[in-house]
């Protein structure tokens, strides 16, 4: 095992407790199955000790403990046809992340084009309180796991194909996965 994966892997031990009660802290609650949870994952599936694996049609992120634990949380993925897949590395994080829509994504919703020059971070930032940066042979995918500023998401498919999180629990990981941390998307 890789020191920074040893090191995510005690801090997110550590905070599970925490997480786990997260979603109850906030005023809006979650859904029993999409609430955070600790899961046994089949060691043949061959995932590393701090991967990040999502899997978009159960709107599911799994945050590896060890090859064959998991916390698992639920999340909000892309509309269909608009689901990243495959693998990335996280290579940037920001706290409360401005946002700028995609050409693509104004021209899908109009209404976006008054923030083509982009939108500060802040508690109505779709993005959310935290954003993990998702990179491709050192170049931006375009997309992210982030917050959200629309709770009720969670669970369906409802973004313009980024996963996203309730705020606690991507602030959670946030301060657990360090830069080149592999995601799986599948």
């Amino acid at each position: 095992m890789k020191r920074r994966h040893f090191i995510a892997t005690a801090a997110a031990t550590l905070a599970t407790p925490q997480i786990l009660n997260a979603a109850q802290n906030d005023s809006f609650e979650l859904m029993e199955h999409l609430r955070p949870k600790e899961v046994r994952v089949q060691k043949k599936l061959g995932f590393e000790p701090g991967q990040i694996v999502v899997t978009t049609q159960a709107y599911y992120l799994y945050h590896m403990q060890d090859e064959r634990n998991a916390i698992r949380y639920g999340v909000a993925v892309g509309k269909e046809g608009l689901n990243f897949s495959g693998d990335a590395v996280i290579q940037r994080k920001v706290e409360w992340p401005s946002w700028t829509p995609t050409k693509e994504m104004i021209e899908r919703n109009p209404g976006y084009a008054r923030f083509a020059d982009g939108m500060p971070g802040g508690p109505n930032n779709p993005l959310g309180s935290r954003a993990l940066y998702l990179y491709q042979d050192n170049r931006d995918t375009l997309f992210r796991i982030h917050g959200t500023n629309v709770p009720k998401s969670i669970g369906t498919p409802s973004s313009n194909g980024c996963i996203r999180m309730l705020n606690a629990h991507v602030e959670h990981l946030y301060n657990v996965i360090p830069l080149g941390t592999k995601v799986t998307v599948i």
